[in-house]
């Protein structure tokens, strides 16, 4: 008897034709292509947010501390009247690296020659590195040229109220209304009747280069009274230039319209003598301060060729850093304080 002989039919199998294949991937790269395109952009938008959340963040902090200090420049404590030699009864000598800047009375603690000038500025020309020969320059940095170094004296606003004790290196006054006393931590404290205590403080601010890589950063630096000696330190990185415009009363006569109100905002290289002397009843009465902020690194896929007006400065630029222009005013209400009451 035969066998019986049965065959298996397979189903016909399909696949991609080489067309659909081409369609297919043609579209996958599309895709891809797309997304790519946007992480690239949101990295992009990512990078120009942080650069410029960092800018607005140095600016904001440089124009607040010096606003902090101008604000309080030429406070002395329960002192009125003008802060000179002759209003106190005691005086110490300059600290071992003094900052003097021009005029016959303007270091640290007030001399018995010309009026004491608790504020003063200049512009930084480029002809010395140093210009207040005070500065803390290590090897390789520069002071920025075209930016204002600016100093100014004043007491810390808050009282040192009993049982607080001084710290080593500093200096303070004692004052009441009529009369005062500077001293050195360590020394004996001045008898003054009725009196209370504040910390002295000269502060100095500028803006130095310091050298990272084949680049240089800009670095906004505060000088301050500390160890009986003016130190350095760096308060902010990016800042790369700080101006400031006085505002400046000319009318001398209280009984005239007009007095106590600014005439004009002067540039520091533009200040004359009487100005910062106070004489002759000219007043400095506010400050505009102007501040330009400066990306660390520089960005190829930018070109910066923006000019930044500060004050009666202009700025130009062509780089590749990112900035931002800051800007503020303040009145010096210390400057027209003649009694307390």
């Amino acid at each position: 008897m035969g066998k019986l002989i049965t065959s298996k039919v397979h189903p016909k199998i399909q696949g991609f034709t080489l067309v659909e294949l081409m369609i297919s991937l043609s579209v996958g790269l599309v895709l891809f292509a797309g997304v790519m395109s946007i992480f690239v952009g949101m990295r992009t938008t990512t990078a120009e947010t942080s650069s410029y959340g960092e800018l607005q963040e140095n600016g904001r902090f440089a124009i607040s501390v010096l606003t902090d200090d101008l604000l309080r420049q030429n406070f002395w404590g329960d002192l009125s009247g003008t802060f000179s030699q002759s209003s106190l009864i005691a005086i110490p000598g300059a600290p071992g690296t003094d900052c003097v800047g021009a005029g016959v009375n303007n270091g640290t603690f007030p001399q018995n020659i010309g009026p004491f000038r608790t504020l003063w500025g200049q512009t930084h020309t480029g002809i010395a590195d140093n210009p207040l020969s005070c500065f803390s320059m290590p090897e390789g940095t520069r002071t920025m040229t075209g930016s204002d170094v600016i100093q100014l004296k004043r007491v810390i606003a808050n009282p040192i109220v009993a049982p607080a004790v001084t710290i080593a290196g500093n200096y303070y006054l004692s004052s009441n209304l009529t009369t005062g006393a500077v001293f050195a931590h360590g020394s004996p404290v001045p008898s003054v009747d009725n009196s209370r205590l504040w910390q002295y403080q000269h502060h100095v601010y500028y803006v130095r280069e310091e050298p990272v890589g084949d680049n240089f950063v800009p670095v906004l630096m505060q000088g301050r009274l500390a160890n009986f000696n003016m130190s350095f330190s760096p308060v902010i990185d990016g800042i790369e230039k700080i101006r400031f415009m006085y505002g400046v009363d000319t009318t001398t006569d209280p009984s005239l319209p007009g007095y106590g109100v600014v005439d004009a905002f002067i540039s520091a290289n533009n200040m004359t003598q009487a100005f910062w002397d106070n004489a002759g009843g000219s007043r400095i009465l506010a400050v505009k301060i102007f501040v330009l902020a400066r990306g660390i690194r520089q960005d190829n896929k930018y070109t910066n060729t923006n000019t930044y007006q500060l004050g009666d400065l202009p700025f130009a630029v062509n780089d590749n850093y990112r900035r931002l222009l800051f800007s503020s005013t303040v009145t010096l209400y210390n400057s027209s304080v003649d009694a307390w009451q």
